[in-house]
């Protein structure tokens, strides 16, 4: 398999970092109980607030690695 077939480790850092920082943001969303986040078991459980802003800054920590130069 070839790198170029996948791309770099950077790139796959800055899309796991932007997917991850997505999720994230949904899932304060949904524990903050806003009215257009989708309605799940999550909705107005504040510990999905605190799982979420750690998914966001896990999230900045890959895109940030992506996008520094070596």
């Amino acid at each position: 398999m070839s790198r170029a077939m996948f791309g770099s480790v950077r790139d796959l850092s800055k899309a796991f970092g932007i997917i991850l920082g997505l999720v994230g943001v949904i899932w304060i969303l949904q524990g903050l109980d806003v009215a257009f986040a989708p309605q799940s078991f999550m909705t107005g459980n504040p510990v999905w607030v605190v799982l979420g802003a750690v998914a966001v800054l896990a999230g900045g920590g890959f895109l940030w690695r992506g996008v520094r130069r070596k």
